[in-house]
């Protein structure tokens, strides 16, 4: 299968500026520098390049929505979503220690093509060992003379999940807390400091080599209608390779599993959690469902960030629901009443049915909690309180019987 992102992770140096040049690194940033920014945002749009943290927002289109200097005059800035917190995803984790450069070519791509002369790497706090390679790699841009344009400065995260959105993000580095914004204006428009700000992920910066490289026709052929290039799995649980495995977007999902080794000692397929455990699973009969972020959205789930959980048969879909509602209720800001109450209460049920204790009144009581929270809040952590449970009651309901008849 056609590779980009992680095509040349056989180098053991490819972290260094001497390897990665040699491979054709910078390349893709020199060309772009010769272009005018609006061109160079021309070719991207041109990719399909999809935001691949998640939303799956165009990317061309997202920085076309940053205003000209004459109508919001000051500084612009880009910022790199590198807080890489959904449980299930570790592909930035790697992506950052292999290719470093291959991520500050796409930064210093993006500033240009934006009009950023300050940019930021964003990194989750407990990720010391990315942080050193991207302040060696960042030092080595520099020295190289690749950065003259916009500057890169590191700043590391303090735990919290929901600085992965990326207003709560832009709260973190203004020193407030971490609550996310409520839109309009969007971060383009208004973001850090009050000033327009383009908030990527590694993986989609991580992409804008190759395509200032070989233009943005060549990047969309790769991948599937609307869904240009390729997409990286974090893919772990009940498989027998777990690892990180990149793919044309489009790819069916049994293919994937297929790379990772099937489900672990041959037993049958419960469900696979598509992108982090933020998202509704997916069934066996969803095998031949293209992964991209059309196909998945319309049967009803998303691709998110990646983050691929395999679930066998013997995964209880109670304890699956509460291991994740309880990590919603840890991580939520508090914020949005519905949210804050609501997950502790979805905690506080799940917990009853897991000790025996649950009534006939549980899982109807779940499947309320999560409609008064959905489309109620102001970030999508709210948003996921409210749809993983009833999810899963969706499409497990025996799993939830189980529980009610075990307590007579």
């Amino acid at each position: 299968m056609t590779k980009i992102l992680t095509k040349h992770f056989d180098e053991a140096t490819l972290h260094e500026l001497a390897t990665y040049e040699r491979l054709g690194g910078y390349q893709g940033l020199k060309k772009a520098l010769a272009m005018a920014p609006a061109d160079v945002t021309a070719e991207v749009v041109k990719s399909n390049l999809r935001g691949l943290g998640g939303a799956g927002f165009p990317t061309g289109a997202k920085w076309g929505t940053v205003p000209p200097t004459d109508k919001v005059p000051g500084p612009r800035y880009v910022v790199v979503n590198c807080d890489e917190s959904e449980p299930g995803c570790f592909k930035d984790r790697v992506l950052v220690t292999r290719a470093p450069h291959q991520l500050i070519e796409g930064l210093l791509i993006a500033a240009h093509a934006v009009g950023a002369r300050q940019t930021f790497i964003f990194i989750r706090g407990e990720y010391q060992n990315q942080y050193d390679v991207l302040a060696r790699a960042v030092a080595e841009a520099a020295a190289a003379g690749h950065a003259k344009h916009a500057s890169i400065d590191l700043m590391r995260g303090a735990g919290a999940y929901i600085s992965g959105l990326d207003t709560a993000l832009l709260e973190t580095m203004e020193g407030k807390k971490a609550w996310p914004r409520q839109p309009p204006p969007f971060p383009t428009v208004a973001g850090l400091m009050g000033q327009p700000t383009v908030v990527n992920n590694v993986e989609t910066l991580s992409m804008l080599p190759f395509i200032l490289r070989e233009g943005g026709e060549a990047f969309a052929k790769i991948g599937s209608a609307k869904n240009g290039g390729t997409v990286v799995f974090s893919v772990s649980g009940h498989v027998e390779k777990p690892g990180v495995y990149e793919v044309p977007m489009g790819t069916k999902l049994r293919d994937v599993l297929a790379l990772a080794g099937g489900v672990r000692g041959g037993r049958k397929l419960k469900c696979v959690i598509p992108g982090g455990t933020s998202m509704p699973p997916l069934m066996e009969k969803d095998l031949d469902l293209a992964l991209d972020f059309d196909a998945i959205r319309a049967a009803g789930t998303f691709l998110g960030a990646g983050g691929m959980i395999v679930l066998d048969e013997t995964a209880d879909a109670v304890e699956v629901a509460h291991n994740i509602e309880r990590f919603l209720a840890h991580e939520s800001c508090g914020q949005c009443t519905p949210c804050r109450e609501g997950s502790f209460w979805n905690e506080e049920i799940l917990h009853r049915m897991l000790h025996g204790k649950a009534t006939a009144e549980d899982a109807p009581n779940l499947a309320r909690i999560g409609e008064n929270i959905t489309g109620k809040v102001i970030c999508a952590l709210g948003d996921t309180v409210g749809m993983v449970t009833r999810a899963y009651l969706q499409r497990f309901p025996e799993d939830f019987k189980k529980r009610v008849s075990s307590n007579g």
